[in-house]
């Protein structure tokens, strides 16, 4: 045999060897970030079914509260619908209006010490924070393997492979609304 076609030979086995290795590759990274968002999901939901029980049981000591309870009724809304949906830039929207209302909602809890020492609002609330901190290092988790993924289908030569499989970029999970970041602000 030519060695020549040997050489060719050898380099077509070598090159179909690194192909169905980055293959698997971004295979195995699109199921971690798959498998994030689904953990960061399940805490939302949970999170979600929550609130309005925290909501119900601020509003029974502070009915003249009503524009805060409607507000915290449309953010669920709208959280619950983009996370149906499974719309990452949709639920940092969410969660942002959540970040600017919770503060208040804490607020208003705080000027009813009957409420304060009801046992079932403190064990909510504690379930409430416990939640927030699981979703705060999900989230980091989530935006880690993202960040992994849409820079490896972008990198050459692993672009080449990532094209075959239609490979997109992946949406970080940020809070987009600026208000959530800045103080909050509590007016009567």
């Amino acid at each position: 045999m030519d060695p020549l076609m040997i050489a060719g030979i050898v380099l077509l086995v070598l090159i179909l060897l690194w192909y169905v290795m980055t293959y698997n590759r971004l295979i195995k990274m699109r199921v971690e970030v798959d498998r994030s968002w689904s953990n960061i999901d399940v805490l939302l939901q949970q999170r979600y079914e929550m609130i309005p029980n925290l909501v119900e049981m601020v509003k029974g000591y502070a009915a003249h509260e009503k524009d805060l309870f409607m507000e915290f009724a449309k953010a669920r809304q709208a959280a619950a619908g983009a996370l149906a949906q499974g719309d990452v830039k949709g639920i940092g929207a969410a969660e942002g209006t959540f970040a600017g209302l919770m503060p208040r909602l804490n607020f208003v809890a705080e000027q009813y010490p009957e409420l304060k020492a009801d046992s079932s609002f403190n064990n909510l609330q504690k379930e409430l924070v416990s939640i927030e901190n699981q979703v705060s290092d999900r989230r980091e988790f989530y935006n880690s393997t993202v960040g992994n993924w849409n820079a490896s289908i972008h990198m050459i030569p692993t672009n080449i492979v990532a094209s075959t499989m239609n490979a997109k970029d992946r949406d970080m999970f940020t809070v987009t609304v600026p208000a959530a970041r800045e103080g909050v602000k509590v007016e009567f």
